[in-house]
């Protein structure tokens, strides 16, 4: 089997100009290359390019998948705009991810290995899904933290103990729960996590306003003319200046521990299984029930075709096919049912014997017989 690897790049606050692109192109002479993105894949080959360098430098997003199991995600945010020591307090059991300092960026860097990789997947399309995320960081939302960290306590690198990082998971949104597949992180243990949210309600729109109103006017001069600039994180950046203006949320209810939610993913599995099996068993009952229908009136339409339903049997054995010796192994169990109401099974073993001895030499009927032994 060949080794397969795939790379995609993202530029999203700045646009790759003439001269990022030519440099691109030395790297690679097949690769598919945008004002906003390097794509390619290698059967047999590998890439020339440092990714981190290349995330340094020009992008903003990058995925890496290979078909021995590896996945990485890069996502380079404003060093100024995040939270680092709160970034590192959550990522600290994690020894597949870091957060690299990158100029005035950090890049946060994920990889997972021996995930089990779909032969049909080529990945592309997946950094199109998981792209939001950056935006998630940014606006403050942490989760995609918290599904980290979900690893760990996936790998039992957490402590039962530990306490969780956030107050919940949910609502997962869809960038959320294309990570957690692509990452392959144990379904059930997101489960638990998003029984809880992780924040209390939004701010009231009225709060928020008066927040606003009440910034030092530099601070609003200052955010409108950056608005006006085309600064893609004002509205972060605004955030963090109400950050503290706004009311405190209402207390969160006492942490789980990294135990207590693998303790409700089992359950969670359990239910799941039982729930599976007891469809399963609905089905076989419905499916019993079906058939049982189908050889009632099977068995009717036999009885009143009298002598000639066991021609009929002779015709589908003469057929001397697969197909033949079906129908007439069906027939016959039929007739046994029906011999069977009528109180006259020893007149059907005599006419099951002269039928064996008959077609003794075709095998593949005698051998459809054995269920009626």
């Amino acid at each position: 089997m060949s080794e397969y690897q795939y790379y995609e790049f993202l530029a999203i606050d700045c646009p790759l100009d003439a001269d990022a692109r030519a440099a691109l192109r030395d790297l690679s002479s097949r690769a598919r290359i945008t004002a906003t993105s390097f794509t390619n894949s290698y059967q047999w080959g590998d890439f020339k390019g440092d990714p981190v360098a290349l995330m340094t430098r020009w992008f903003d997003l990058h995925l890496y998948a290979a078909n021995w199991g590896t996945r990485r995600l890069m996502i380079r945010l404003p060093a100024r705009l995040v939270d680092r020591d709160r970034i590192a307090a959550i990522l600290a059991p994690l020894e597949d991810v870091t957060l690299l300092d990158a100029g005035e960026h950090v890049i946060l860097d994920i990889s997972r290995q021996e995930v089990e990789a779909d032969e049909a997947d080529d990945d592309s399309g997946w950094l199109a899904s998981l792209a939001p995320l950056r935006a998630e960081l940014l606006a403050g939302d942490l989760r995609l933290l918290y599904l980290l960290w979900l690893i760990a306590v996936e790998d039992e690198a957490v402590a039962d103990d530990a306490p969780e990082p956030l107050p919940g998971l949910a609502p997962l949104t869809a960038p959320l729960e294309a990570f957690a597949e692509y990452f392959a992180i144990n379904p059930d243990l997101v489960a638990a996590a998003a029984e809880r949210p992780a924040a209390s309600a939004a701010p009231d729109p009225a709060a928020v306003r008066a927040a606003i109103a009440a910034l030092d006017p530099a601070a609003t001069t200052d955010l409108l003319a950056r608005a006006y600039a085309g600064d893609p994180h004002v509205g972060v950046a605004l955030r963090h200046a109400l950050r503290d203006r706004l009311p405190r949320p209402d207390a969160a209810p006492a942490p789980r521990t990294a135990g207590a939610l693998r303790e409700r993913a089992e359950d969670i599995r359990r239910a799941a299984e039982e729930a599976a099996a007891a469809r399963q068993e609905e089905e076989r009952q419905r499916a019993a029930a079906l058939a049982e229908r189908a050889r009632r009136a099977r068995v009717g339409l036999l009885a009143k075709r009298g002598e000639a339903a066991w021609d009929a049997l002779e015709a589908e054995i003469e057929r001397r096919n697969a197909a033949g010796y079906d129908a007439a192994a069906v027939m016959l169990a039929d007739l046994r049912a029906l011999a069977a109401g009528r109180d006259a099974l020893a007149g059907f073993a005599t006419r099951l014997a002269a039928i064996r001895a008959r077609h003794a030499r075709k095998g593949q009927f005698i051998a459809r017989l054995a269920a009626l032994d």
